[in-house]
C-alpha cells in the first residue's frame, strides 16, 4: 500500500471513530469510555483489511495480464500454423505430365532404353551388305529419314509445350511471390518457399526434357548422314567390282 492510500484509510477511520465518540448518547445510554488501545488496534486491523484487498486486486490484474499474453500467443501460434489457400501443385504437374506425353508418343527411334541399342543396330547398320537390293536400300533410308523427321518434329512439340507453360509460370509466379510477401505465419512462409522451389524444379525438368529432345534429334540425324555415307561408299565399291565399265559413245544433238 502506498503512503497516500494509508493516509486516508487512517484519516476515514479517525473521522468514523471521531463522528461516533462525539454524537451525544441518547438519555437512557450510558457514557462510553474511549479506550486508546482498542481505538489503535482497530485502526491497524482496517489498514490490514485495506492492504489485503489491495494485493488481490494487483493479482488479479496480473492474472488478466497473463490470460492476455496466452491469448496472444495462442493467437500467434494459429497464425504460425495457418496453411496457404492457393497451391500451384497441380498446374505444375499437369505441365510435367503434357511434356512426358510428347516424349512418350515420340515415334522414329524407340526412346527406351532396352529397346534402342536393338533397334538402332537394325537401322544403322555399318553399311549396305553385298546382297542388299535396290529396294532394301531406299526402304532403309527412307526409314533412317522418317526418325530424322519424327525426331525433329518431337523436339518443335516440346517447344511449343514449353513455350505456352511460360505465360502460366508467369501467373503462379507472381500468386506465389504475393502469397509469400502476404504470409503471416512461419508455415505460410515456408509453403510459398516450397511454392517458389517447386516452380523452378518443374522449369528445371522441361529444359533438361528439350534438350534431350534437341539432342535426339541431332543424334538421329548425323546416324542417318554417316549411314548414307557409308552406303555410297559401299554402293560404289559394289559397281566398280562388278567390272561394269562406261563406254563412251558418239551422240548427235541434231539428227539428219
Amino acid at each position: 500500500m502506498t503512503t497516500k492510500r494509508k493516509g486516508a484509510a487512517l484519516a476515514v477511520v479517525l473521522a468514523i471513530t471521531a463522528a461516533g465518540a462525539l454524537s451525544p448518547a441518547p438519555a437512557s445510554a450510558q457514557w462510553v469510555v474511549y479506550d486508546p488501545s482498542n481505538f489503535s488496534q482497530n485502526v491497524l486491523t482496517a489498514a490490514r483489511t485495506l492492504q489485503q484487498i489491495n494485493n488481490q486486486i494487483q493479482s488479479l490484474q496480473n492474472e488478466a495480464t497473463m490470460i492476455l499474453n496466452q491469448g496472444q500467443s495462442l493467437v500467434n501460434q494459429g497464425k504460425n500454423l495457418a496453411s496457404l489457400a492457393y497451391s500451384p501443385l497441380a498446374m505444375l504437374q499437369q505441365d510435367i505430365a503434357r511434356t512426358n506425353a510428347l516424349i512418350a508418343q515420340a515415334q522414329g527411334l524407340t526412346t527406351q532404353v532396352g529397346q534402342l541399342d536393338q533397334q538402332f543396330r537394325q537401322q544403322y547398320p555399318s553399311g549396305a551388305g553385298a546382297n542388299t537390293s535396290l529396294d532394301q536400300t531406299v526402304a532403309a533410308a527412307r526409314t533412317r529419314w522418317n526418325n530424322s523427321l519424327e525426331a525433329l518434329s518431337t523436339t518443335l512439340g516440346m517447344q511449343a509445350q514449353v513455350n505456352a507453360s511460360i505465360t502460366g509460370d508467369q501467373a503462379t509466379l507472381s500468386q506465389v511471390v504475393g502469397s509469400s510477401q502476404g504470409a503471416v505465419g512461419i508455415l505460410q512462409a515456408t509453403q510459398a518457399t516450397n511454392q517458389l522451389l517447386a516452380l523452378m524444379a518443374k522449369q528445371t525438368m522441361q529444359s533438361q526434357q528439350l534438350a534431350l529432345a534437341q539432342s535426339r534429334a541431332t543424334a538421329t540425324e548425323q546416324a542417318r548422314m554417316l549411314e548414307a555415307d557409308q552406303e555410297g561408299q559401299a554402293n560404289r565399291q559394289r559397281f566398280q567390282g562388278a567390272g561394269v565399265r562406261y563406254t563412251p559413245a558418239p551422240v548427235q544433238v541434231y539428227p539428219q
